[in-house]
C-alpha cells in the first residue's frame, strides 16, 4: 500500500512539474515574441525606408518566398524578385505584424499582420516563418503574402 502511494506521489509530481513547465514556457516565450514583432517591424522598416540591402539581411539564404506563380528559393531569387519593389521614391505597400507565435523550443517562430498599400488600404495579410541562425540572427525562412477580399461576410 506505501508502494501504491509512493508511486500515486511520484506521478502526481510529474505531472505537476509538466503543466508548470508547460506554463513557464509561455511566460518564457513572451521575451521573445516582442523581439520577434520587434524584428518584423524592422524588416518592413527596411521598404519603408528604401533599403534593399538591409532587407536583404533579414531573410536566409534558404529562404522560400511565395509572392510569384512559382515559388522563390534562395535569396539571390527573392532579391532579383522583389528589386523591383524598392525602385521607386516611395513603397508600393507596408506592413507589420498583429500576431506572432514562438515554438517552446524557441527554435521557428510565425509572424502575420496586415499588407497596406500606398494608400493606406488593406491588400494583403502576410506570414513569415522565422528561424534563428547559429549566428543568433533571426531571418525569414518561409514567406507568403494572402489577398484579402472586399466580400461581404458569408
Amino acid at each position: 500500500m506505501n508502494r501504491f502511494i509512493s508511486n500515486i506521489g511520484l506521478v502526481f509530481f510529474i505531472a505537476v512539474s509538466g503543466v508548470a513547465s508547460v506554463f513557464a514556457g509561455d511566460m518564457d516565450r513572451s521575451p521573445l515574441a516582442t523581439q520577434l514583432a520587434d524584428r518584423e517591424r524592422a524588416f518592413a522598416q527596411t521598404m519603408a525606408a528604401r533599403d534593399v540591402g538591409a532587407f536583404a539581411s533579414f531573410i536566409d539564404p534558404e529562404a522560400v518566398f511565395f509572392s510569384s506563380e512559382e515559388p522563390l528559393r534562395g535569396r539571390d531569387a527573392i532579391l532579383q524578385q522583389w528589386q523591383r519593389y524598392f525602385e521607386s521614391a516611395s513603397p508600393p505597400f507596408s506592413w507589420q505584424p498583429d500576431t506572432v507565435e514562438v515554438l517552446a523550443s524557441g527554435s521557428l517562430a510565425m509572424t502575420s499582420g496586415p499588407v497596406l498599400d500606398s494608400a493606406g488600404t488593406l491588400i494583403a495579410r502576410f506570414n513569415s516563418i522565422w528561424r534563428e541562425g547559429a549566428d543568433k540572427v533571426w531571418r525569414v525562412v518561409f514567406d507568403k503574402g494572402n489577398e484579402v477580399c472586399s466580400c461581404g461576410k458569408p
